[in-house]
């Protein structure tokens, strides 16, 4: 979309919750990619501003003044960090954000802005697999906290100009376009442009406030592959969470309001036992604790009841040293009258039993 930030990632088939990846923006807009930011407006080959050695001084000079225009968009496009997911660990492609009022202002810029959306995708569709069992369609994730106001006459010919040609030309390949942290303007501007839109693209949109945002991508991705910004577990691939990949799944449980929900976790061998949990939103007590099958041995006190405040960090990592076999329960205390949602995961290659849900089975390794 013309008015946020887009982000992609891929699904295996439409209408079904699917996994998706959260990759990261570049070191360099077009050499080495970094995680979360949009892909170049310019190719490698546009951006090449080495004159001719024809070229005159004036022509020179003016070369030397796009170089250093497109310098600084780049750098703005790193500071802005500008998220896409994307179905795989390979390093994201990048893109250049610029003010939303220059990049729409004119027709060439218009121009520019649609060869960079087209490009965008186009990068997405050569990730997708069409063989059995692999990725065919493409879910893609617009963030719209930052989009400007419903006044501007440029950004809405822009948007109607891009759903124009993307319905046109690439039909079938987005099974869902899902629009987060949805201002309350934004449906009255989506209503005057959705008359230009066919049924079945129409029916592809999903909209959704900051209230609702991580709930809204988690029916549609799992939290190990939603970044932490947005309500999941994904670390952008960095080295300081080196004990969970996106291949430790997650398990998502409703805290409900003024309750205290525990999860239970069979130890059945001796290790370092590591886990990793969040409440999103928080305003909640955690609590950890180790009961050994040996009733005359004491319980242990992993964690103090703590209250954890929304500022705090967002994910907490532990780990325990089992010596003898038991039992370790995590607890969350929500005081509040909102449910809360409970995201917890244990990596995948200790091979974890049978983990428990205040007395209930919930999942088995």
């Amino acid at each position: 979309m013309a008015d946020g930030k887009p982000t992609t990632t891929t699904s295996p088939e439409p209408e079904t919750e699917g996994t998706s990846e959260i990759s990261p923006p570049p070191e360099s807009a077009t050499q080495k990619e970094t995680p979360f930011s949009l892909p170049p407006i310019l190719t490698n080959k546009e951006t090449t501003f080495s004159p001719p050695s024809s070229t005159t001084i004036s022509e020179q000079t003016e070369q030397l003044e796009k170089l250093t225009e497109f310098k600084q968009l780049v750098q703005e496009a790193i500071t802005n960090k500008d998220l896409y997911f994307s179905s795989n660990s390979e390093e994201p492609t990048s893109e250049i954000k610029s003010n939303h009022e220059e990049t729409f202002a004119d027709e060439e810029k218009r121009t520019r802005f649609l060869k960079w959306r087209i490009q965008f995708l186009e990068r997405s569709i050569r990730k997708l697999d069409f063989r059995p069992g692999g990725i065919s369609t493409i879910f893609q994730v617009s963030d719209l906290k930052n989009s400007p106001g419903p006044g501007k006459r440029e950004l809405r010919l822009a948007t109607k100009q891009a759903l124009q040609l993307l319905q046109d030309n690439y039909p079938e390949f987005v099974a869902k376009q899902v629009f987060i942290n949805v201002p309350w303007w934004y449906l009255t501007f989506y209503s005057m442009m959705s008359p230009f839109m066919t049924q079945r693209t129409k029916s592809k949109f999903v909209f959704a406030s900051p209230a609702r945002t991580t709930e809204a991508l988690f029916k549609y991705a799992s939290p190990e592959h939603v970044p932490t910004q947005y309500g999941g577990l994904s670390v952008d691939y960095c080295d300081c969470n080196s004990e969970f990949t996106i291949d430790d799944p997650a398990t998502v449980v409703t805290v409900k309001p003024t309750t205290k929900q525990t999860v239970e976790i069979i130890i059945n061998e001796k290790c370092t036992f590591v886990w990793e949990l969040r409440v999103v939103g928080w305003e909640v007590k955690y609590s950890a604790e180790y009961v050994p099958n040996n009733q005359s041995n004491y319980t242990i006190n992993i964690q103090k009841p703590k209250k954890i405040a929304p500022t705090d960090e967002p994910v907490i990592s532990h780990s325990y040293k089992i010596n003898e076999l038991g039992k370790l329960l995590l607890s969350i205390d929500n005081p509040t009258s909102k449910k809360k949602m409970l995201l917890y995961r244990l990596p995948s290659f200790m091979g974890w039993k049978n983990v428990y849900l205040s007395g209930g089975l919930v999942s088995q390794c």
